[in-house]
């Protein structure tokens, strides 16, 4: 599965921001019709998203998702009418608290993929888990579709709902058990796992302490608010060139010791054995779909 590191929310109602974000250097774009999107102006949001789906997608620019209202939300069933259609990569679902509720989207598209001409199964899920409930259910909640790509955190709405603070402080320690929670529930499930925004554009080097740390607690993307912030996303997601290279020496030792009959070798004065060589190729891996080796 392609692992998308950047993802950039870009508000619905807003013309000449999606424009600019179909050509950005994000991985994804998540084009809202929610949170992001004043209540008289949804319909504009819908009708802007469905005629930018539109267009032809150019090789390199972002994947194109969408952030519909909260499933079983009157306002859902209009969004879903106006941009299930070519074009369509995805959908955001927000606010998720159950596996059923992804169960109900999932149904719902299996009838209008084949209505808009897409194949059964081509839109993808994020599902957002923005909830004391949704975390308790994240595991179950993640397994829920083979549609999810992703578990992405709502960390200001989970935030609100646990009595935090306004102002959030330093790098979200105050949500380390929920964050390293949804690492886990993503992968119990073969998925990815999406932190949140950092949301003040004038702290470059906050967003950067807190990408390092939400890759060290094993997410593997972000989302963000401003193109400023991709550049920084992109780079601490992806593999460092010492990394590549470290990994590329592992794997030649590792298969130079295979080759003598050795399961396991010491390198660098640590044990390699296999769960480590597959964590080697997996770097690897991506290195190369991101065309930085060969």
């Amino acid at each position: 599965m392609e692992q998308i590191r950047s993802w950039m929310f870009v508000p619905g109602h807003r013309q000449k921001m999606i424009d600019k974000a179909l050509g950005l250097n994000a991985d994804a774009i998540m084009l809202d019709i929610e949170d992001g999107v004043a209540p008289n102006e949804k319909d504009a949001a819908r009708k802007n998203i469905g005629d930018s789906l539109g267009r032809a997608k150019a090789p390199g620019t972002p994947a194109r998702y969408v952030r519909i209202n909260a499933i079983g939300h009157a306002r859902m069933d209009a969004d879903l009418e106006a941009v299930v259609r070519p074009g369509l990569e995805g959908l955001v679902c927000p606010k998720v608290d159950t596996a059923e509720e992804v169960r109900k989207v999932d149904a719902i598209l299996n009838e209008k993929e084949p209505q808009n001409n897409l194949a059964k199964g081509r839109v993808k899920l994020l599902i957002a888990v923005e909830s004391p409930r949704g975390l308790l259910n994240a595991p179950a909640i993640a397994a829920a579709s083979p549609r999810i790509v992703g578990i992405i955190f709502g960390a200001e709405d989970f935030g609100r709902e646990i009595g935090l603070p306004t102002v959030r402080e330093g790098e979200a320690r105050d949500l380390i058990y929920a964050r390293s929670a949804i690492v886990i529930a993503a992968a119990s499930a073969h998925v990815q796992a999406v932190d949140g925004v950092w949301v003040d554009l004038n702290d470059s080097q906050g967003l950067l302490d807190f990408a390092k740390q939400s890759r060290q607690l094993g997410f593997s993307g972000m989302s963000c608010i401003h193109p400023s912030q991709i550049d920084a996303i992109n780079k601490t997601f992806s593999p460092t060139a010492e990394e590549i290279d470290y990994c590329q020496k592992v794997l030649q030792a590792f298969e130079e010791a295979n080759a003598r009959g050795d399961g396991s070798i010491a390198f660098g004065g640590q044990l390699i054995d296999r769960p480590i060589i597959e964590r080697a190729r997996r770097t690897l891996d991506m290195a190369k779909s991101l065309g930085m080796v060969n």
